[in-house]
């Protein structure tokens, strides 16, 4: 018989989980690109960079309606990760000089979208994590008082969070540099009305999706 200690058996994470998580990490960094351009939906403008941050909402409240608020909150934590390390990267490659055969408007643009503040990065990383776990909290409540509206539960805890999110990265990143009202109020308007239109039916595709891959083992 072998002496040899038994190698300790992998952790088994639940299909769903493991794909939530890697959508959920390429989400986190891509949202901060996406918001170098402002889009016009109808009468209102809003960054493009929401988009991704609802599709946060949705993985993280799909999350917790198929395995729980805790399980929720870690992949929020964990989503601190990608978002925090992509600042450093994106911070050492600005800082990296340019190669000489590279196109000078190009660098421009590159630096011009890549580059920004401190409070503007500190206000994404407070913003983020915020709102992301205010999001699970009103979500995994309103199921705990017999929430059975999938569908409003999740519209419900985007909304706010997403008025939350706004006010704190605006506040961070550009109060006293410019007025914020405006903005403030436009902003959380728009927010507002695409969590509305988008969660809703999306989450119930995002569950439904969980558990057909967790169906298949």
């Amino acid at each position: 018989m072998s002496t040899a200690p038994e190698a300790a058996a992998a952790p088994v994470y639940p299909r769903s989980l493991f794909w939530f998580a890697i959508f959920y990490g390429g989400m986190v960094c891509i949202a901060g690109v996406l918001g170098n351009k402002q889009v016009a939906l109808g009468p209102l403008a809003v960054e493009a960079g929401i988009f991704a941050f609802l599709f946060l909402v949705i993985t993280s409240s799909a999350t917790a309606e198929l395995f729980g608020r805790a399980t929720a909150n870690k992949l929020v934590l964990v989503g601190f990760v990608p978002l925090i390390f992509s600042i450093f990267l994106t911070m050492l490659v600005l800082n990296v000089p340019a190669s000489e055969e590279m196109a000078p408007e190009r660098l421009a643009a590159f630096e011009l979208m890549m580059g920004a503040t401190p409070r503007i990065w500190i206000g994404g990383i407070v913003a983020y994590g915020t709102s992301q776990i205010l999001n699970v909290l009103i979500f995994s409540k309103l199921k705990r008082e017999g929430g059975r509206l999938l569908w409003l539960r999740a519209g419900v805890a985007s909304v706010l969070s997403q008025i939350v999110d706004t006010f704190l990265f605006i506040s961070i990143a550009f109060y006293g540099v410019f007025p914020i009202g405006e903005l403030l109020l436009g902003q959380m308007l728009a927010k507002v009305v695409l969590s509305i239109v988008m969660v809703p039916p999306l989450i119930y595709l995002f569950v439904a999706l969980g558990r057909r891959l967790d169906a298949r083992g």
